[in-house]
């Protein structure tokens, strides 16, 4: 179904208001929304730490504390984009259910020809995320950001494990992946990379001296890209607070950079951030994800 206006648009989905969406915005400023925030803390397969079902909340809390102005910029990009931030809403135990309704969510967004931040949650709601884009694209890429390669076909009984999510997604196949930040990986995985070697690529931790980002900006020349990232990507001395942390990560600027490269030479459609699992006391590490997803959104739509 399709939403004509504005009007039909409210009365299918809730927002907060903007004061207490993400950024934390003036509620007098508006502007029509090209951005739709969808706070989904799914937290059903995680398999060490816990906590991500607080991710959502977290990181809105933190985003007010986000300075509105970007100084690479030089401008305030929420002022060009707008953005608003859907209600929390109960979300299914049964993890088949929640990603439909991931998956409808999305869908009605694309249906606006608007752009969803999907904040999670565990890494497991990805193939609810991207399934509206598999439908819509002959061919779809995820950019994707990890400590773990995600190809487990399975993990403890569960096909949509958070171990599972990229396997899940490459179901579909017209979905390829380049993956970075890669440094933990089972000999099933490897295996199943080994026969996928024509969908799947991955820049590896151990070899961020040596990566070439000209041969990746090659890769994802004019591409449909869908961003998708797990912060324990992120070296564990930057972010600790996540359920499976790993050193030998990336770092804030060589994260950027990345992202630079994918919004300037392929077309970003839309992101998910997840596994962030906040650490009472510690508002350093939710502050690190809010700005980035700003980070995410100032260079989709101002380069």
């Amino acid at each position: 179904m399709r939403y004509k206006n504005k009007k039909n648009m409210k009365k299918k989905f809730k927002f907060l208001s903007n004061k207490n969406g993400f950024l934390g915005i003036d509620n007098k400023f508006s502007i029509k929304e090209k951005v739709i925030v969808v706070p989904f803390g799914l937290e059903k397969t995680v398999s060490y730490g816990g906590g991500t079902k607080n991710g959502p909340k977290e990181i809105i809390k933190a985003s007010h504390q986000v300075e509105l102005y970007d100084e690479e910029l030089k401008c305030e990009p929420y002022k060009k984009i707008g953005i608003k931030t859907l209600k929390p809403f109960k979300i299914d135990k049964n993890i088949n259910k929640a990603l439909n309704k991931m998956s409808k969510l999305n869908q009605e967004i694309l249906n606006k020809k608007m752009f969803p931040l999907t904040f999670g949650g565990e890494h497991s709601i990805t193939p609810g995320c991207i399934k509206p884009f598999a439908k819509k694209y002959k061919k779809l890429c995820l950019l994707h950001f990890d400590a773990h390669a995600d190809l487990r076909d399975g993990y403890k009984g569960e096909k949509y494990s958070h171990a599972s999510a990229i396997r899940r997604c490459l179901d579909n196949k017209n979905i390829s992946v380049i993956s970075f930040g890669i440094r933990n990986i089972s000999k099933s995985e490897i295996l199943y990379l080994k026969k996928n070697s024509n969908r799947i690529k991955i820049f590896w931790a151990k070899d961020k001296k040596k990566w070439n980002l000209n041969s990746f900006k090659k890769l994802i020349k004019n591409k449909i890209i869908y961003l998708t990232f797990d912060v324990d990507g992120f070296d564990s001395s930057i972010m600790p607070a996540t359920g499976t942390p790993e050193p030998g990560g990336l770092f804030w600027d060589e994260t950027l950079e990345i992202i630079k490269l994918a919004m300037k030479n392929a077309k970003i459609v839309g992101a998910d951030i997840n596994e962030l699992a906040p650490i009472k006391g510690f508002n350093s590490y939710n502050f690190l994800v809010a700005k980035l997803a700003y980070k995410i959104l100032a260079y989709k739509f101002l380069y």
